[in-house]
């Protein structure tokens, strides 16, 4: 990669437009603009959002799918040097409350409905303040909710009043905004109760953006299809940003659908793509597979050997790439060069990325480990985030004294300086591509009034490669049913957190106990294979 210079996303997004005025930057949702429209339009909310009081530094949340709005306000806010706050849209009331809370969020862009959930009505319950007036002491930092939708409350404003509210002051309202400055709190699952807001950088972004298109040959002119969520990094710095500064343009869907994602990506001359396995297995084995004539060259995966090669095989992907990386890194460490052995881009073997360093020490003792030997990945370099937002202790325990980033992720090296992950050395497990930490379960369970105490670990799952199986001790001369409990926390937490299997024990000493009374998690995934007969599953896996 040429010598990188530090920039802004503004400025970004400033030079695609001068360099490709012709170029579509944005299909989603049926919707096409291009360089340029993007970059009047993304003048247009930062007048609005500046005309609402928000300032440099000050945190935008965007709660809605994949859609043009995303993406201008997420370039909207930086243009102004306000920080983007993806919200997940899988959350229910109590976890957007915690997000937005715990961010700071002084102002929320929401989708009245997505996916027939009603956004406005779960706002209420978060914060009954819209209502009637904001800010609300439930919420004391939301000051304003702007609505895509009709569903507008009486304390919120529409998509479109937003934009009218810049007028033709939108050339005034760009100010001073540094490449160091945060561009993104990314919400990440982790050890603790609740998530954490990992702080990106515009350099951190922008920088891991141009790494990664480079290693994956995405140039100006491509047609690059993500249905990655947008409130992931990789839909903002792996999607969005990918394309921005490569001049190519992003294709993307509101929501994932396996066929009309295969008739999209025919009917566009789509030249690349991405996926974790889940996203292409429903590609691969969709009924419409073959019926749509793919373009495809190349993208980046996050899969195992036997997916990826059905990939390069099926899809005529033949520069598919492999990556490895997390919310912490902006997101990637490294990923395999399109060019690079089939054979070792296949089996996930991949180069850091220039200017960052890795290194795999003994889990144990901290001891750096020789080429071809499992251990713990540590990361450091440009790419590593400033840290989690307002958890100092937590982001003191990532980040040690060298400032090496301890990703609690298992994996190897070879001679040749590719690396290579194998798992998570965390409790937290993926289900279809989102992160679960058993103590998010866990902790909504013990809310509930006959649970006494409950453990959660990941088992596997044909589809979503891993999914939550929970089990329970009521309380004394309490009753419940495992269906009715399961019923109960869909209406508590987001879908993929919820536990597929739950088994009532009345003890988990038989299980397996640690010397400070704590269950082990190993023994008791263990028998979770057992008691819901998936040995078969995890065999296949292996």
């Amino acid at each position: 990669m040429a010598k990188w210079r530090k920039q802004t996303l503004a400025r970004a997004l400033a030079r695609s437009a001068r360099l490709f005025p012709a170029q579509e930057a944005l299909v989603i949702g049926g919707r096409r603009l291009t360089y340029p429209e993007v970059w009047a339009s993304v003048r247009q909310v930062a007048a609005g959002l500046h005309a609402l009081g928000v300032k440099h530094g000050d945190h935008v949340a965007v709660c809605m799918g994949n859609s043009i709005e995303w993406a201008l306000c997420f370039y909207g806010a930086a243009a102004i040097g306000a920080v983007t706050v993806p919200v997940n849209t899988r959350f229910k009331a109590e976890e957007l409350r915690y997000c937005l809370k715990q961010s700071d969020a002084r102002l929320l862009v929401v989708a009245d409905r997505f996916l027939n959930i009603d956004f406005i009505q779960m706002l209420r319950e978060a914060c009954p303040g819209i209502d009637s007036r904001l800010p609300h002491a439930d919420l004391p930092g939301l000051e304003h909710v702007v609505v895509l939708g009709a569903d507008v409350p009486r304390a919120g404003i529409s998509w479109e009043t937003l934009l009218g509210l810049g007028g033709r002051a939108r050339e005034r309202v760009l100010p001073q905004v540094s490449p160091d400055d945060v561009l993104l709190i990314q919400y990440t699952s982790g050890t603790t109760s609740y998530p954490k807001g990992v702080m990106l950088t515009h350099d951190n972004m922008l920088r891991n953006a141009a790494c990664v298109c480079e290693r994956f040959d995405l140039r100006a002119g491509d047609r690059y299809y993500s249905a990655r969520a947008f409130y992931h990094v990789a839909g903002t710095t792996l999607s969005l940003l990918a394309a921005l500064v490569s001049g190519a343009c992003l294709l993307s869907s509101p929501h994932f659908e396996p066929g009309a994602a295969l008739r999209l990506m025919s009917e566009e001359g789509c030249t690349h793509t991405s996926g974790n396995d889940t996203m292409f297995l429903m590609l691969l084995n969709h009924p419409d597979f073959g019926k749509f004539p793919l373009q495809l060259r190349g993208g980046w995966a996050s899969a195992g050997p036997e997916v990826s090669r059905k990939v390069v095989e099926r899809m005529g992907m033949s520069g598919l790439c492999q990556a490895y990386g997390l919310s912490e890194t902006s997101p990637n460490v490294c990923m395999s060069r399109h060019d690079d052995d089939l054979e070792k881009r296949i089996n996930g073997w991949a180069h850091l990325l220039e200017g960052v360093k890795a290194r795999i020490v003994d889990t144990g003792t901290g001891k750096a480990r020789p080429p071809g030997t499992a251990g713990e990945i540590l990361v450091r370099g440009w790419s590593v985030m400033k840290g989690y937002y307002k958890m100092p202790e937590q982001t003191a325990k990532a980040i040690d004294a060298k400032q090496w980033l301890h990703t609690g992720d298992l994996g190897v090296m070879d001679g040749d300086g590719r690396l290579r992950f194998i798992a998570r050395i965390k409790d937290v497990f993926r289900v279809g591509g989102e992160n679960v930490a058993p103590s998010e379960v866990e902790e909504v369970l013990h809310q509930h009034p006959a649970i006494k105490q409950a453990q959660v670990v990941g088992v596997p799952d044909p589809r979503l490669t891993e999914v939550p199986a929970a089990y329970v001790i009521l309380r004394e001369g309490a009753a419940a049913a495992p269906e009715e409990i399961i019923a109960w926390s869909r209406g508590r937490m987001a879908n993929f957190r919820v536990p597929r299997y739950l088994k009532i024990v009345d003890t988990f000493d038989d299980i397996g106990m640690t010397g400070s009374a704590k269950v082990q998690k190993n023994k008791l995934r263990a028998q979770a294979l057992i008691d819901f007969n998936l040995q078969d599953r995890a065999a296949g896996a292996a």
